[in-house]
Formats: C-alpha cells, sequence, structure tokens
C-alpha cells in the first residue's frame, strides 16, 4: 500500500554499525514559507542515566533530531532500538541518529552522562571516586567537541559534577555561561520534597536551595527556604521539623538509591532534561545550577536565571555568615580536586 503523501520518512543513520530507515506517521507542516530551524540535541554516554535522559527526551518531545554518542556500540544499539520501539506509540516526533560525531556539530546542547558510578562505594560514598576516570573521559569528548567545531551550549550531569564542567568550559573554549551543569537541582528537589513531606504539601510549595558542590561539601541554605510563602526557619517547629537531618537527607539519599538498585537515573535525567527544555524554551527561569562563580572562581551551583543565552543573569542573596562560609569551603573542596586532574586553571 502506497504511503499517503502527508506523511514524511524519517531516515536513522548508524555510521559504521546500522543505516536503517524507520518510517513513521508525521504530518508535515502546514506553515507556508516557515524558515525554522529543527532543534538539537546530543546526550554523550548511554549508561543507566544517559539512556534515562534520552527517554525522556523522546517521550516529551523535547527536541526535534536527538544524537545518541556511546563506546558500547552493542549497548548503545539495544537503546537505539527499543527508543525507536517506543516512539512509535508516541505523537511525538524525533529524528534520532547514533554515533555521528558531525551530527553532533551544529546541536543546541550537549548533554554530557559520560561516567563509571562502580567507582562508588557504600562504604565511602563520595562522588570524587569517578574523579580520576571521569575527567578522562570528559576531556576526551571535550576534544571531539572541539575538533568537530561545537558551538551551542553543554549541560553537564557527569560526576563529580562541578569539577567535570569545569574541564568542559577549559577544554571546549565555549562562554562559561554556555557552560553548565546540572549541580544541585537534584538535591535541591530532594529538600524541597523533604519538607514537602513534613508540612503535607506538594514539593513545587516549597521553595529554597542547596547550594555549593553537587557533593559531600553542599550544604541547604535554611535562609533561602520557604514554605507556602512563610520562612523555614520560623515555621520548622509547628511540625517538628530537624534541619539538620534534612539537610543531611538532601545531600545523601542518593547512595540510598544507589544502595537499592545500583545507579541512579531517574531524578537526574528529570533534571538534566528540564535544564535544557528552559534553555530550548528561553524561559529565563532562576535554577540552582552549577554555573562559573567569578568571585569564588569555580564552577559551583548558585541560583542564576537560565535562558536561551545560557546562563543569563547571576542573582544576589543575603546568606548567613555561616553560610557565606560554607559556600567558600565548598568552593575551595572543588578547586583543590579540579586542580588534580588539571594542571592549568580556568
Amino acid at each position: 500500500m502506497a504511503i499517503p503523501r502527508r506523511y514524511t520518512t524519517l531516515q536513522v543513520q548508524c555510521v559504521n554499525q546500522v543505516k536503517q530507515v524507520a518510517t513513521f506517521a508525521t504530518p508535515k507542516s502546514t506553515t507556508k514559507g516557515a524558515n525554522i530551524l529543527p532543534r538539537k540535541i546530543a546526550v554523550i554516554g548511554i549508561g543507566h542515566v544517559g539512556e534515562a535522559v534520552a527517554h525522556q527526551i523522546v517521550t516529551q518531545g523535547l527536541t526535534d533530531r536527538l544524537v545518541l554518542i556511546d563506546k558500547d556500540v552493542k549497548k548503545l544499539t539495544a537503546d537505539f532500538h527499543d527508543l525507536l520501539d517506543a516512539a512509535a506509540n508516541l505523537t511525538r516526533h524525533t529524528d534520532i541518529v547514533m554515533n555521528d560525531w558531525d551530527a553532533v556539530a551544529d546541536a543546541d546542547i550537549v548533554i554530557s552522562a559520560v561516567g563509571k558510578i562502580n567507582l562508588i562505594t557504600l562504604d565511602h560514598p563520595d562522588r570524587f571516586a569517578e574523579l580520576e576516570y571521569t575527567s578522562t573521559q570528559v576531556k576526551d569528548v571535550a576534544e571531539h567537541l572541539r575538533a568537530v567545531g561545537f558551538n551551542g551550549q553543554i549541560v553537564c550531569i557527569s560526576n563529580p559534577c562541578d569539577v567535570m564542567t569545569m574541564i568542559y568550559q577549559q577544554v571546549t573554549g565555549l562562554p562559561a555561561n554556555h557552560v553548565m551543569g546540572t549541580g544541585t537541582m537534584l538535591d535541591s528537589a530532594r529538600m524541597r520534597r523533604a519538607v514537602g513531606e513534613a508540612f503535607q504539601v506538594d514539593p513545587r510549595s516549597v521553595s529554597g536551595y542547596n547550594l555549593g558542590e553537587h557533593g559531600n561539601s553542599q550544604f541547604t541554605a535554611w535562609s533561602t527556604v520557604s514554605v507556602m510563602g512563610r520562612p523555614i526557619v520560623d515555621v520548622k517547629d509547628e511540625v517538628g521539623l530537624d534541619l539538620d537531618s534534612v539537610e543531611h537527607h538532601s545531600s545523601m539519599d542518593a547512595f540510598d538509591v544507589f544502595a537499592g538498585k545500583g545507579y541512579t537515573s531517574f531524578g537526574i535525567a528529570a533534571a538534566a532534561t528540564r535544564l535544557a527544555d528552559t534553555i530550548l524554551r528561553d524561559a529565563r527561569t532562576m535554577l540552582p545550577v552549577s554555573n562559573w562563580r567569578t568571585d569564588l572562581q569555580c564552577y559551583l551551583s548558585f541560583p542564576v536565571i537560565v535562558g536561551a543565552d545560557g546562563v543569563e543573569q547571576q542573582t544576589q542573596w543575603q546568606l548567613t555568615d555561616d553560610e557565606q562560609q560554607k559556600l567558600r569551603h565548598s568552593a575551595d573542596c572543588i578547586k583543590d580536586h579540579f586542580n588534580q586532574v588539571m594542571s592549568v586553571e580556568v
């Protein structure tokens, strides 16, 4: 049976591994004379986290074109076909390309999910356990990006996140405001969830942030936290909320998930796709992403306004003296580890 003219053919490429054509029922645009550039995201590193990110991108229809890059061709090919099977049941259309670095060159956003989580052990739960391995991988990816002339924006979720984000910026030479890490977006979400549960409200009724490193030196800036419009420090006793306990769990809950299934994926994938969506939609949303702080001379998480031009505006907060000291300590921790794997500072 002939395919109606109103449907288009999706060409899916896999350089040197798989070449095939998948056809999806996708109505052509009815806008005459439109010159709309397709959105493109590349996800590099298709492990547990990378596949979760790719799945959310496809199911949400976040981009028109998706590039998947990974050295494990067997695993990548399996995810590639699995996503195509999912796409056949979706109302949104995404072109998917596998292991084609040339296709990354004109991507709007690259999401870095490279890493090796099994280097982290529960008897010493620290994301810096991935430092040596992941820094080598990130340098290699950054060199590939520079070689193909990539000039878009980078969203880093590779751990340790802040150090890896710094490496990406230095090696690629991209503007600092175009290189971000998801930072404490997820940690802040965990904190808001815990506070919301204590007050029996949705986490979106809680505002506030965890700041600093996406790691063990982060802290909850309680001076920024409010629930239902009221400062948390004024209402915590109403429900007997232990702020120290909440702070501890918001930074360490990831390892509880890790203990149960050997990795984390859904939460960080949601943070990464939200950040990418914020950029693509020019949403100008305040988010605690890992961003370059001139005053501290490193990348770390602090609320900024994110839009189409990446980090578009810094924000100012009246932190307490104790919070300011914790922020400086976290910055020192990040810089110390950065200097272990990079001989020249950003």
